[in-house]
């Protein structure tokens, strides 16, 4: 018998094609790669979609600084899933990839190159040269690299933020947001980093667990309330601390005004302080066990007042004599630590300066750029302290306070504290003289939550929160910086008086002159070559004008990127349609892209945003060189190829931080041969062998069980079309590779094989299994190709040409539609429903009967099933299938009844030596001694 097998083995439709089995990524995609390049794929999608409805995805510029890692990756073939979706609608999805060329960190690389001395000795336009070229060189390091993971896009064509068109938008937005009174220069204090000398926005600020002194401070009062005047004893108001060496510039101290505060009589003083605190500060804290409250002589109760009381009582400043303070109210004073008195110092934080404002404060700064004392004996500088750092003054005050016996107690504590994001030491308030972007004088920050709340849609919809929470409480943005590379800000001084000068005339100038030269021009051509007639100082009258040196935040440079490039190109259109980033953008380029668009033009520059986690490793932690724990996307191109990373972010929920490590990827690829082994069984039935466009099946004349597949079919298209549209790929994945591996492969597929093999070519049961087989090639060739760029445009290459559009690349082809409407396939859900329950009581029962040695074939076998009624009428009905052939058995006998029951029993008949099926009408046909009647007919055939 095994001969007569072995010889039929020739007369069956086994599945051949040329896709091979084992994918060679590595090797395989360099090679389609460049066939995209010369080829010029994306300019043929471009051309294909001409005219039509544009989507247009903005490129958020990384950073030109390095290689690309994992979270590049992550980013880039998102954007690329996004695009690649768009274009199998038919909509012209034209791509400018860019990059973010200005800022601190390539400066910070050229002051390394040059060294400290030698960079500060080097005139500005030679370091604005070399910051120049670092950033060109790795422009191309990471385009190279993007390219490789199969990113299509305008790559001949990007946006540098360092390009001229780019400065001079810089100064186009400047200008509107001027003209409306949304920018001003003003003294305030704002994060200072002593150690890159230059002022830094909040979206430049990263907090970190810091050790600082806290110390507790006896204030000595001028004017002493009468009731505690009487006793004789100095009176002092406690304040608390953690950064004693911002105690030159106190000017204040700001108690809660409904508190009740108290005096407290220890080492023969009495101390002013919140009743809530004044046992924890004083016994536990000052360890003075014998603290006590005061009671005025003749008082039955300890003396009580409320902060509000206490509002003007002045003190001396606890550093220079003959300087005064006072004592004033504020609504951000809590009772949760230090003593309900807070020292005010206005040039030192934002809440002092508010208060300082409000209550008329000197606002004192007597901090240099190096976070020094500026030398001096007077109010405004250093005192005592002159020409020390101000983490080397911390020791010497609290000694200082020490010897004066002013220091209560102090207590080391560990608390978030603000450090720069470039060089990661802790930055300090410092009031400097900065340009600003005011958020409420002109209703920017209104304006901005209404666009957050109403105009914008944002994937996950927690995202809306979050940057509407950063909006709501944003100080006025910093939007100068003192730094050589970027681009800078248009402001001239007059030689003559010191006047700032700033107005249409000037602006529109150096609009002309950057388009033209670009901002380089500003650091080497003089104001009168450019300015002409708008060369005049408005107040004194004199022409002498000096440029002045700051330079733009570089989140505004990258800000403006929807004026530069969305609203500059033709191609493309402003707003965008959505921008994708990594969730720290929410206080970065989502946002400085929000407020200088509203500002500008009063909408968001984006109609939807998606925002994206971080990379971890497999353990949860951030990826770092020191512990190993890094993936180069380069090195898993060379080593496993690029679809498997594109699988992997496939595969994630990329809006929460994510895991990725070898171990991670290695599951990747087992997922991936699962896909890859799914579009080679369907190319094995297909090709050279069925023409969809000439011996396809109509609906209406597909076996039931087809039917069935079809409308399934359908419905998963719905749902990828569906997660696509929201930007969910994981969702994607999820229901794609369940329905390749829990419907296909374990399920129709393998009930189709029969017909598949056995039926004679061209005949309807066959064209029928061929027609779904077809029709499942097509939708998943276009619902992967987001995902598996090369692997889809390789499967291309073996796939019938009614399968691909006749187009040879897979980014051309155009997206899957059913020959069926979503409605029709509903229809067919019961029954399939239905059919697949009773296929897992049927599975048990042939899997117990196999375990019994009854049988080791399921074709072996014929099920009686009993089935619940509402069950019976759904598989006896006219939408019902042969579930002998969806179970693989000989024959199925249905009865109606209360509840499932499954009795496996031997097959009728004789089993067929080609189909090793059981039939009953198995026997001599001819030649052919155990043929079924149907194998007889494709053997004659």
């Amino acid at each position: 018998m095994a001969k007569e097998k072995n010889k039929y083995n020739s007369t069956m439709n086994l599945p051949k094609t040329g896709f091979p089995m084992r994918a060679g990524l590595a090797k395989s995609e360099p090679k389609r790669l460049e066939a995209w390049n010369e080829n010029h794929v994306y300019e043929q999608v471009l051309k294909k979609n001409e005219g039509h409805e544009k989507f247009v995805l903005h490129d958020g510029p990384p950073y030109a600084n390095g290689p690309i890692h994992i979270g590049h990756a992550m980013n880039k073939i998102a954007k690329d899933m996004i695009n690649r979706y768009q274009m199998m609608q038919g909509k012209e999805v034209v791509y400018v990839p860019g990059w973010d060329c200005h800022g601190q960190p390539i400066e910070h690389k050229v002051e390394e190159k040059l060294g400290t001395a030698k960079f500060n000795a080097t005139p500005t336009s030679e370091i604005r040269e070399m910051c120049h070229e670092f950033a060109v060189e790795n422009i191309e390091l990471q385009k190279a690299g993007f390219r490789r993971l199969g990113v299509l896009g305008d790559w001949d064509n990007p946006y540098l933020t360092l390009y001229h068109v780019h400065d001079a938008a810089d100064i186009e937005v400047f200008k509107a947001m001027f003209d409306k009174g949304m920018i001003y220069r003003g003294r305030k204090p704002v994060h200072w980093c002593k150690h890159c000398h230059t002022a830094l926005a909040e979206a430049e600020i990263e907090y970190a667990d810091e050790v600082s002194p806290s110390v507790f401070v006896r204030f000595e009062l001028i004017d002493v309330p009468e009731a505690l005047a009487a006793s004789g004893m100095p009176v002092d108001v406690v304040i608390w601390t953690t950064t004693p060496w911002t105690l030159p510039a106190n000017s204040g101290v700001a108690l809660s005004a409904d508190a009740d505060y108290v005096a407290v009589e220890a080492q023969g003083r009495l101390g002013i302080m919140a009743k809530a605190l004044w046992e924890k500060v004083f016994h536990e804290i000052a360890h003075l066990e014998d603290a006590s409250l005061f009671t005025p002589a003749g008082a039955s109760e300890p003396w009580c007042v409320h902060g509000e009381d206490l509002v003007g009582i002045t003190y001396k400043q606890p550093i220079f004599e003959g300087v005064t303070g006072k004592i004033v109210t504020a609504d951000y004073v809590t009772l949760e630590d230090g003593t309900g008195c807070v020292h005010t110092a206005p040039g030192h934080g934002v809440d002092d300066y508010y208060t300082g404002m409000r209550c008329d404060l000197p606002i004192i700064m007597p901090v240099d750029d190096d976070g020094k004392f500026y030398v001096g004996d007077e109010y405004g500088t250093g005192g005592p302290f002159s020409g020390l750092d101000t983490d080397e003054a911390n020791p010497k005050i609290i000694a200082w306070l020490d010897e004066r016996g002013t220091l209560l107690a102090e207590k080391k504590i560990k608390h978030s504290y603000p450090h720069c994001w470039r060089c990661k030491n802790p930055t300090i308030f410092r009031a400097t003289d900065q340009w600003f972007v005011s958020m409420d004088e002109t209703g920017l920050r209104e304006q901005a939550l209404e666009q957050v709340r109403n105009n914008v849609r944002w994937y996950p919809e927690r995202a809306a929160n979050r940057i509407g929470a950063m909006v709501e409480g944003r100080p006025d943005w910093c939007i100068s910086r003192q730094r050589n590379w970027g681009v800078p800000i248009p402001s001239y001084t007059c030689a003559d008086c010191g006047e700032k000068v700033m107005n249409d005339d000037t602006l529109d100038a150096v609009i002309k002159l950057f388009h033209e030269k670009g901002s380089d021009a500003w650091f080497t051509d003089a104001p009168e070559d450019y300015l002409g007639d708008a060369c005049v100082c408005p107040k004194c009258g004199g022409h002498h004008l000096k440029a002045d040196r700051d330079i733009l935040d570089v989140w505004w440079d990258s800000g403006v990127s929807w004026k530069a490039v969305c609203e500059g190109r033709e191609e493309l259109k402003y707003p965008a349609d959505v921008y994708l980033e990594g969730s720290d953008q929410h206080r970065g380029w989502f946002q400085s892209s929000l407020l200088t668009s509203v500002g500008a033009n009063g909408i968001a520059p984006y109609k939807a945003v998606v925002s994206q986690g971080f990379t971890l490793d497999g353990q949860g932690r951030k990826m770092s060189k020191s512990l190993g724990n890094v993936i180069d996307p380069n090195k898993v191109c060379d080593e496993m190829g690029a679809d498997i990373i594109r699988l992997w972010v496939s595969s994630v929920d990329t809006s929460t931080d994510v895991a990725i490590d070898h171990e991670i990827l290695a599951r990747t690829s087992d997922a991936y041969r699962r896909f890859r082994n799914i579009f080679r069984f369907l190319l094995g039935e297909l090709e050279g062998q069925f023409d969809p466009e000439t011996e396809a099946v109509p609906f209406d004349e597909l076996l039931p069980l087809d039917k069935l597949m079809l409308a399934r079919l359908t419905q998963v298209q719905a749902e990828v079309d569906e997660a696509y549209a929201a930007y969910e790929f994981n969702r994607v994945y999820r229901v794609l590779y369940d329905f390749v591996v829990t419907e296909l492969s374990n399920v129709y597929l393998d009930a189709l094989k029969d017909r598949l093999y056995c039926e004679k070519p061209g005949s309807l049961p066959r064209r029928s299994a061929q027609t779904v087989t077809a029709e499942l090639l097509s939708m998943l060739l276009r619902d992967l190709q987001p995902i598996l760029a090369y692997t889809c445009d390789e499967v291309m290459t073996y796939a019938p040409a009614g399968c691909r559009d006749h187009q040879t690349y897979a980014a051309l082809l155009d997206w899957y539609h059913s020959p069926i409407s979503l409605e029709v396939a509903n229809e067919y859900r019961p029954v399939l429903e239905a059919a697949l329950e009773l296929r897992g009581v049927v599975t048990k029962a042939l899997e117990e009967a196999r375990a019994d040695g009854t049988f080791t074939k399921s074709q072996q076998t014929r099920v009686v099933a009993t089935v619940p009624a509402e069950a019976y009428a759904l598989l006896t009905g006219d939408k019902a299938c042969d579930l002998a052939e969806f179970y693989i058995v000989s024959e199925v006998e249905l009865h109606e009844g209360e509840d499932y029951d499954v009795v496996v029993e031997a097959a009728h008949g004789e089993c067929c030596d080609r189909c090793w099926n059981y039939r009953e009408d198995t026997g001599v046909h001819g030649e052919h001694e155990h043929i079924c009647a149907r194998c007889a007919e494709a053997l004659a055939e």
